[in-house]
């Protein structure tokens, strides 16, 4: 599958999309399922095609991480669709997903076939896809939260939502930290080394476990969650792409996305 295919591909699941967030917003659910289930479908092909034409997950690079992630982003939003009926939860998994299929049209950063030793783990690919979901996921959160912060400004309301994509997002975070940690003994003969994008990931972790430990126990007033939400995103966006630019990972941390 050459790259150059990939517009067709992100058009055609675009559109469905955008016709299953109109028929969610209009309370058309059977429309919604399927039109969006399509857009998935298109969207699951393009990346199986890539998968077989690389001969490897397509999961290296920061552009093929995105391609995860715009594929992950509206199915966490038919998955919450589902379970919760927010109708507004359609139009943002399209629209973000849409983000990072234009980010990836004007900046791949799909490369070649190779793959360093380390990487060949049967742990990577699922502990690289679990982890873009639970960032779907998350990223939802943190949406709803400036939502109710800045535009709806009802603190008193419970933010229920949060709470809901925080559990399960952060159900996901683990998952995936467990899964990379059965990868990295595997490639590197150690659980756990405090490389930087682990350090950054177990303060992820950690700040969220705080967050979710404050709602179940209502230690804190709705607006200082909803705040706290803010600042754990920011912590997210290092922990996925911020350590590329930290000098401490430059040439020493294995999960910086480059072409070496």
């Amino acid at each position: 599958m050459n790259w150059n295919y990939f517009i067709f591909f992100a058009i055609t699941s675009l559109l469905f999309w955008t016709a299953g967030a109109w028929a969610g917003w209009k309370g058309r659910k059977v429309a919604a399922f399927t039109t969006t289930g399509c857009g998935l479908l298109v969207f699951s092909v393009f990346i199986i095609l890539l998968w077989i034409s690389l001969e490897r997950p397509p999961l290296r690079t920061m552009g093929e991480t995105r391609l995860w992630y715009s594929f992950f982003l509206p199915l966490a939003g038919i998955i919450v669709y589902s379970r919760w009926r927010y109708k507004w939860i359609l139009s943002f998994s399209t629209i973000l997903s849409a983000v990072f299929i234009a980010i990836n049209l004007f900046k791949p950063e799909i490369h070649d076939k190779t793959l360093m030793p380390a990487l060949q783990s049967p742990w990577f690919a699922p502990h690289v896809i679990v982890y873009m979901f639970a960032y779907a996921l998350l990223g939802a959160a943190f949406v709803m939260a400036v939502y109710l912060l800045f535009f709806k400004k009802k603190y008193t309301e419970e933010p229920d939502i949060c709470d809901n994509l925080v559990y399960v997002g952060w159900a996901f975070l683990t998952i995936g930290m467990l899964f990379g940690a059965l990868w990295a003994k595997e490639a590197w003969g150690t659980y756990w080394a405090w490389d930087p994008k682990e350090t950054w990931a177990a303060a992820t972790w950690l700040a969220y476990l705080v967050y979710i430990h404050l709602r179940l126990n209502r230690r804190s007033t709705v607006k200082t969650a909803l705040w706290i939400l803010i600042v754990n995103f920011l912590l997210l966006q290092m922990c996925w792409w911020g350590i590329n630019y930290l000098p401490s990972a430059q040439g020493t941390s294995v999960h910086t996305y480059n072409l070496s």
